[in-house]
């Protein structure tokens, strides 16, 4: 193995260290990117966004992510439940004030990121798009609406097109598939085995209330009964996330499915998946297996995902990313690449990133950056 390793990074040219610092100056690279591209934007554009479901995980990393981002904004509309109205947000030095979802509420808003569940986005998605926003929706409710694009943007960009409804991936999904893009340009994907480790923060801010309190009874030897879901999750693994449909997979492996084979637009892939809600509070882990239709050693592989903006590689085996290390970073962590030879041309690897940033409101924010470019 130390042999190995000594002459994978000889062949890639840098030491473990030097590829966190790679992924630095990467990261500072694009941020001065963006800014370049926007800044000359921002003093001439008048542009009100809002954001709907504004005070929940996804709403809020939502506004987090607009504010460190250089996309001009000269209204934030923050838009959410009766119950949530009056509270205040400070975004880029000013105070924004949280108003009620109702539907006059986009009157005067060129986009709309609606960070809601597929009910509330079918009921006020139209609306928005009535008004004259363009609408980025993070729920299902759109995802495999032939006529919305489903997009990650290091992926398939160009299909935003002219669509004033564009849609955001599920979590899970946005950090597969960049890597099996990449992978696939090289090698042809033949055959994809997704098994995802799902943090809580995934089902909201009652699921991590839920875990805490859990954890919480557990150790002080208290009764408790889930509500959240419907088994205890504290020191638990639950193989269940959504509903079961009638061929046993959950509606979650089925969104990794079908959402992996649209962006890719690969509709006869072989992938499956099992998806698990473990008690984690934050970050998604993948363990995913591919079978590809040519050679591709992990030399080539390695080389070929660290060259993509957006992944950070970890090339030894020994140095891997963990759902702990990883919340809160901008990035698809991607380590343990290693052959399957099960199979004629196999790879096993291991793919982790922040569910509420990159598997959500970061990806948004991107989609955004793309439609104003």
């Amino acid at each position: 193995m130390v042999e190995f390793n000594q002459d994978l990074r000889e062949s890639l040219k840098f030491s473990p260290l030097r590829t966190h610092r790679l992924t630095e100056i990467t990261r500072a690279f694009w941020r001065w990117a963006n800014f370049a591209l926007f800044s000359s934007a921002m003093s001439k554009t008048d542009s009100v966004i809002a954001i709907v479901g504004a005070t929940g995980l996804v709403g809020q990393e939502m506004m987090a992510c607009l504010e460190s981002s250089a996309i001009p904004c000269t209204e934030l509309r923050l838009l959410a439940s009766k119950d949530s109205a009056g509270e205040v947000y400070k975004f880029r030095g000013d105070e924004s004030v949280v108003q009620e979802l109702i539907s006059t509420s986009f009157t005067g808003v060129h986009y709309a990121l609606f960070a809601t569940s597929a009910a509330l986005s079918a009921q006020y998605v139209p609306v928005a798009v009535e008004a004259g926003a363009l609408v980025i929706d993070n729920s299902s409710h759109f995802r495999m609406d032939p006529k919305v694009p489903l997009i990650v943007p290091e992926v398939n960009r160009a299909a935003i097109g002219q669509s004033r409804i564009l849609a955001n991936p599920n979590c899970s999904t946005i950090q597969l598939v960049p890597v099996l893009q990449t992978l696939h340009t090289i090698a042809g994907l033949k055959r994809v085995v997704v098994s995802s480790y799902q943090s809580v923060s995934g089902a909201g801010k009652e699921a991590l209330d839920e875990l805490w309190s859990q954890t919480m009874s557990i150790f002080n030897q208290r009764d408790f009964t889930p509500e959240a879901f419907a088994h205890q999750i504290a020191f638990n693994c639950i193989p269940q996330i959504d509903l079961i449909r009638d061929d046993g997979y959950t509606k979650e492996e089925f969104k990794i499915i079908e959402e992996t084979r649209k962006i890719l637009n690969i509709p006869n892939l072989r992938i499956t998946a099992t998806a698990v809600r473990v008690p984690v509070l934050h970050s998604h882990a993948e363990s995913v297996n591919v079978e590809f239709e040519r050679e591709l050693s992990v030399i080539d592989a390695v080389a070929a995902l660290t060259k993509e903006p957006g992944l950070s590689v970890y090339p030894e085996w020994t140095d891997y990313p963990m759902q702990l290390s990883v919340t809160g970073t901008d990035e698809i962590h991607v380590g343990r690449i290693r052959r399957d030879d099960s199979v004629p041309h196999g790879l096993n690897m291991w793919i982790v990133a922040d569910n509420l940033r990159k598997g959500a409101a970061l990806n948004a924010v991107q989609i955004l950056q793309a439609v104003v470019a």
